[in-house]
């Protein structure tokens, strides 16, 4: 809870803006669309550049050190946006706040400090607080910078950054020590790239964000243009109006993505609904010609878009190693957050020279990609966990056990003093493991 009230805060302090950036950068002196889009999604380029080799250093240095150094950047980039007075500044504040990629550590943490078997309830518990925060930025954000300006959005982020620190030293606990069997040459960071597995997850996670900009950046302005400019002419005091009851679908529609996909084994299944879902909502926000069928379109999307978030960081901690998960996460995350720098370029320079019927289409098309690429996707419900104590089991022996072709992995948890081995359920199941050790 600590670690996912973290990074609840600090995603609140990236979605807090989202819903109204787009209008307000426009306002600023020397801002075009394009410049626009780069703002919405500006901040996503530098955590793509730092999320690996934060993932990294936490692996090798520890969590809780990288996460104080990534919140003091974020800090820095919220205090230098709040004082932007042109575009050009506001991106300065936009790319530092990107700087501080402490999201797959995060991930990395709670993937040290909870079992597998349980890790989706925590991956869950995580994504149910970003979803949270999620909705209360899409409520208070535009009344809250309707009021007072958008500049103040980005003090509250400031502030609120400030607190994930202080949770960070007094609530979250020391993750376990692990020790592992990997050679130099298995523990180099491109082995993360071997797993096909994982690299389907990657380029999921580029989808999934580039996505989401696109939907962040035409929503407001569809709803606050005029109608002679392709809007609906609402006041940008009402777009929580639009995003409230968007959010409340949003959140329902996790806790079933959740148990069907991590309970039930049915992930992958969740990921093709989640897709077509999202592929019907831009259709829909696309084409709209009035405001309740937008309204529809934007429900839709938050319902396929939040579907994926109990199970994306779950799946790829289940799929990389003890040594990896770090790395990996982060190497997720940077695919996620190129998608949303690329997501707002595209999104800008779409809304400059065209309007959001193209801009519909265009996701329409990497929609049905995406489903394509999800629905050859192995799924990660194959691999079980078997947990020995080590005042019974052999450590040396449990060590030999990945010369066999069904053994993933095996690690020791010194902290616990158990060993764990990963074993393929289609190959072999625990009582075999157990016997192999007899």
């Amino acid at each position: 809870m600590p670690l996912s009230f973290i990074i609840a805060l600090r995603f609140f302090g990236l979605f807090i803006v989202l819903p109204v950036l787009s209008v307000y950068a426009l306002q600023m002196p020397g801002a075009t669309p394009f410049l626009a889009g780069i703002a919405v999604g500006g901040y996503a380029l530098t955590q793509a550049l730092f999320q690996v080799p934060f993932g990294m250093m936490s692996d090798k240095f520890g969590r809780k050190p990288v996460l104080f150094f990534g919140l003091i950047i974020f800090i820095a980039g919220s205090v230098i946006a709040g004082l932007a007075d042109n575009i050009y500044m506001l991106l300065i504040g936009r790319f530092l706040q990107g700087a501080g990629a402490i999201g797959s550590v995060v991930s990395a943490m709670i993937a040290d400090v909870v079992k597998e078997e349980e890790r989706a309830h925590a991956m869950a518990i995580m994504g149910g607080t970003i979803a949270l925060s999620f909705a209360a930025a899409m409520i208070i954000a535009p009344v809250m910078g309707g009021i007072w300006g958008y500049h103040t959005l980005f003090w509250l982020t400031a502030i609120l950054s400030v607190m994930a620190i202080g949770v960070l030293f007094t609530s979250v606990p020391k993750p376990p020590h692990i020790v592992h069997s990997y050679s130099e040459k298995e523990s180099k960071f491109t082995e993360v790239f071997k797993d096909k597995a994982l690299v389907r997850m990657y380029i999921t996670f580029l989808f999934h964000s580039s996505i989401m900009t696109m939907a962040f950046f035409i929503i407001p302005l569809t709803m606050t243009n005029s109608i002679e400019d392709g809007g609906f002419g609402w006041a940008h005091s009402e777009l929580w109006k639009v995003y409230f009851p968007a959010m409340i679908f949003g959140f329902i529609a996790m806790a079933p993505a959740a148990i069907y996909g991590e309970k039930h084994g049915k992930g992958k299944e969740i990921f093709m609904i989640s897709v077509a879902v999202i592929f019907l909502g831009f259709i829909a926000m696309g084409f709209a010609t009035s405001a309740w069928v937008f309204t529809v379109g934007v429900v839709l999307f938050f319902i396929g878009f939040n579907m994926f978030e109990p199970l994306l960081q779950s799946f790829v901690a289940k799929f990389a190693k003890v040594h990896q998960k770090g790395a990996a996460l982060g190497v997720a995350n940077t695919f996620a957050y190129t998608g949303i720098f690329f997501g707002g370029l595209l999104a800008g320079w779409l809304m400059q020279h065209y309007d959001r019927a193209v801009l519909s289409m265009i996701v329409g098309g990497i929609s049905i990609l995406w489903f394509a690429w999800v629905a050859t996707m192995p799924s990660p419900n194959n691999r079980g966990n078997v947990y020995l104590p080590l005042d019974i089991f052999d450590r040396e022996k449990v060590a030999s056990l990945v010369e066999h072709e069904a053994i993933v992995e095996s690690y020791v948890n010194e902290t616990e003093q158990i060993a764990v081995v990963k074993f393929n359920k289609d190959m072999i199941d625990e009582d075999e493991v157990r016997g192999m050790l007899s």
